[in-house]
């Protein structure tokens, strides 16, 4: 059997699906990579006994995703029709296998500002919060960024244009006041980008539990519901107004202007994890992407967001 590294390093084929999944032996197997991974490399493989996403893990992923961590919130977020469900969990191999979700397209930010999606998007989010699972990993944004800024220090890499140190203890000053504790933690994705959303055409909607998935669950976690929907608004970055409309989808009602409020004040907690990740990666990734700039923008945006909360409710960190 094949080493993670190795597989990493080569393209997938048939005789290594064969390896990966012995019952699949003899069959014809259609192979198609995918593109968007920037921590993985993921292929499509199809036979006549199924179609599944393969995920090779990334080089050095492990420093900041625990892969049992992964599995397990797959296993317990599938039994609420909101994800694929686990096919096979090979940490050794650095392999992960789950059914792929076909008769579909992916979400583009641009499909955020269309209200008529905004009841699709947001009702697997609240599937999630409120479907009281217990996911194995405590996702504390505070103590994840500081993890991050951890594994940057160990790697002897240095970016003075960046004042990491003194953002990070704006960002302490800002947990402070928003103090949620641990124990209103709910499950969360804690990465919803456009792209990991999958919207199930209208014709096919029999075959399938949910009209919209949600992939890629590596860094979920028990979080404050509140930093999920502020990660997916510095991803998806749309206008103010679409980003109120999406949360009186998700409100129904209540507790609004409270909702918005803490939204806003976790905003800058994803965009320096999201940074420091970039910084992390451009050491440590073999796939090719441009993860300064994409760090940089994170870096500003977060910058921008503390600003903002200033000027909008006078919070001062």
């Amino acid at each position: 059997m094949h080493s993670a590294t190795s597989l990493l390093d080569r393209e997938l084929t048939p005789q290594i699906c064969y390896d990966l999944l012995p019952e699949w032996k003899g069959l014809d197997i259609r192979i198609t990579q995918l593109k968007g991974g920037i921590t993985n490399k993921l292929y499509r493989i199809q036979s006549e006994k199924g179609d599944y996403t393969v995920r090779i893990y990334g080089d050095k992923t492990d420093l900041f995703i625990n892969r049992e961590y992964e599995a397990q919130a797959v296993q317990e977020i599938s039994k609420i029709g909101v994800c694929s469900k686990l096919i096979k969990f090979m940490p050794e191999l650095g392999v992960t296998i789950v059914e792929f979700i076909g008769d579909s397209i992916v979400l583009k930010n641009r499909h955020f500002l269309d209200t008529s999606l905004h009841p699709k998007i947001v009702e697997p989010i609240q599937r999630i919060h409120t479907s009281g699972v217990k996911l194995k990993k405590i996702f504390n944004p505070l103590i994840e960024v500081m993890k991050m800024s951890a594994i940057l220090k160990r790697l002897n890499v240095n970016y003075p244009e960046f004042d990491i140190a003194e953002t990070i203890d704006r960002l302490v000053k800002l947990s402070s006041i928003i103090n949620i504790p641990e124990s209103e933690y709910t499950p969360c994705h804690n990465d919803l980008l456009a792209d990991n959303f999958i919207l199930i055409h209208e014709d096919a909607l029999e075959k399938y539990a949910s009209p919209m998935y949600i992939i890629d669950w590596e860094y979920a976690g028990m979080a404050p519901k509140y930093y999920d929907i502020a990660d997916m608004f510095q991803e998806i970055l749309v206008p103010r107004q679409s980003e109120k409309e999406i949360v009186t989808t998700y409100c129904g009602g209540n507790d609004f202007e409270k909702t918005l409020f803490f939204i806003d004040l976790f905003k800058p907690f994803p965009d320096i994890y999201w940074f420091l990740w970039s910084l992390i990666q451009l050491n440590v990734s073999k796939i090719t992407f441009d993860y300064y700039t994409y760090g940089k923008v994170k870096y500003e945006n977060a910058v921008k967001n503390l600003e903002f909360i200033r000027e909008e409710y006078g919070v001062v960190v």
